[in-house]
């Protein structure tokens, strides 16, 4: 298990919850070469640029929830089956527009990489949806290898719309290498210019929190 990862794993099992989130100093390309020989041996890394504000205020706060865009973005595409989009609908797959207020939606993007055009896509979906309106800020993970990342960096206030909507970028959660934890459901205080997610320790009801890797 990589530090950073492993760090944030023990203090889940030691302690039932995750008192803060700081950038990795480094991140890590996606490893090629998945044989026994590579066992101990870390992927190539690179220094990380910690977290940054494309826009909005530098302090924002709400519980998170969210993953993947590209698995977001199904719920709301026909592009695999004719009637995901209807399906997921009916039976609210996606939590109705309601229980988004006041949260921070979390994005990342999968090992696929989506290309910019594909990461519009995915952002307009969202956007007609009216999350973007509703939420108090935006976390977005970093993508594997930093794969388009200045496009994406463009893209997102560009489609959004919304310069009031705090949007962070280059957490480390995901699939990119290494990953922290995000406990989710439980209110978090994002801090752009303390480079930290802090979040408070509720103890409650385990089946209404999840955790964002």
């Amino acid at each position: 298990m990589l530090p950073y990862s492993k760090q944030y794993f023990e203090e889940l099992i030691q302690t039932g919850s995750i008192r803060e989130v700081r950038p990795s100093f480094v991140w890590y390309e996606e490893r090629e070469n998945f044989s026994t020989e590579q066992i101990g041996i870390l992927p190539k890394q690179h220094i990380n640029q910690g977290f940054e504000l494309l826009q909005g205020k530098s302090v924002f706060s709400g519980e998170i929830l969210g993953g993947c865009i590209d698995a977001l973005y199904d719920i709301f595409s026909n592009d695999r089956y004719a009637d995901t989009a209807s399906q997921c609908s009916t039976y609210e797959l996606f939590p109705p527009l309601a229980e988004w207020k006041g949260k921070i939606l979390l994005l990342e993007t999968s090992q696929e990489r989506p290309d910019p055009q594909r990461y519009r896509e995915m952002l307009l979906a969202l956007k007609r949806f009216g999350i973007f309106e509703v939420i108090s800020g935006l976390l977005i993970g970093k993508p594997m290898n930093e794969r388009y990342a200045s496009e994406y960096k463009k893209l997102l206030p560009e489609v959004i719309e919304n310069p009031h909507l705090p949007i962070l970028w280059n957490v480390n959660v995901g699939h990119a290498l290494p990953r922290c934890i995000i406990p989710f459901g439980i209110p978090a205080v994002v801090d752009a210019r303390e480079q930290v997610i802090r979040f408070k320790n509720v103890q409650g009801d385990k089946e209404k929190r999840g955790l964002g890797v």
